[in-house]
């Protein structure tokens, strides 16, 4: 048509002043997550705006976000949590390798420090390794036994499981104890440990823990033990298994990612039932 590339992009001033307003729109919604969720990539909050009605392209989200300088990366010293030299009966790991596949399968557990003031509190969390939602968690001053069981007692409240979950930790003291070892076996808890010195046996409860931290400790910067205990149990229920986004789950949040798992298992249950039923004529 020998039309110039020029004059077939060209664009009005309206619709140039509405692209303006539209990006400005944009930009508030983003700016809007990244307040609720301060440690979201890019990634998570474009799952989040398609969530919210926005078409929009990840690649325009990363631009944006750079522009407003909402980048951020936090690196602190990690702090041993684990002792594992120690005369204890150890478990071989029963996962590697496994897939997957359902609810209450496998129980992932571990123990991870927080920084206040006077020294440190503890934080011992156990995850249903499916959904990556925190079933049980425990906080206090020492890293023992107790802090634990504690954790352990409360997803078994929560959860009320039936005899035969794999529940996965590493190999220390805490989780090796014969107190801590009789009360799985008193739930009929297949019992798996992680090899010495391998993080990567328990990922999913390190990325957890680094969630956990990048997202709610470093943004609080706790002072005393009553700070975290006021406000960490609200990031684990109300935020992290309510509301943050797991790219592992489709991104969605964990509760949601059960309900859905729930409906699904009560549709194929009522549809099988109405196989069973003879249709009366």
């Amino acid at each position: 048509m020998n039309l110039a590339r020029s004059s077939f992009y060209y664009k009005s001033g309206a619709a140039s002043s509405d692209r303006m307003k539209l990006e400005a729109d944009l930009m508030d919604c983003i700016e809007a997550i990244c307040l609720e969720f301060p440690r979201y990539s890019y990634r998570r909050v474009s799952q989040q705006l398609k969530r919210e009605g926005w078409l929009v392209n990840h690649k325009k989200v990363l631009r944006l976000m750079r522009e407003s300088d909402l980048l951020c990366q936090i690196k602190r010293k990690r702090v041993k949590t684990t002792n594992s030299t120690h005369c204890l009966p150890v478990y071989p790991n029963l996962i590697k390798d496994m897939v997957i596949s359902r609810l209450n399968q496998v129980w992932i557990a571990d123990i991870t420090y927080i920084r206040i003031q006077t020294g440190f509190v503890y934080l011992a969390a156990i995850l249903d390794a499916y959904s990556r939602r925190a079933i049980g968690y425990a906080i206090s001053t020492s890293i023992d036994t107790a802090l634990t069981l504690k954790a352990l007692r409360m997803a078994v409240n929560n959860r009320h499981p039936a005899p035969g979950i794999i529940h996965h930790s590493d190999q220390g003291v805490q989780y090796a104890s014969g107190e801590y070892v009789g009360e799985l076996k008193n739930h009929g808890f297949e019992i798996s440990m992680s090899r010495k010195g391998n993080p990567y046996d328990n990922a999913t409860m390190e990325s957890f823990f680094k969630t956990l931290k990048y997202e709610e400790v470093y943004l609080c910067e706790y002072k005393t033990l009553a700070d975290v205990m006021n406000r960490l149990p609200y990031f684990i229920e109300e935020v992290y298994n309510l509301k943050r986004l797991h790219s592992a789950l489709g991104y969605r949040p964990p509760d949601e990612f059960e309900e859905l798992l729930v409906m699904k298992q009560n549709k194929r249950e009522e549809s099988y039932q109405t196989l069973l039923t003879p249709s009366v004529q």
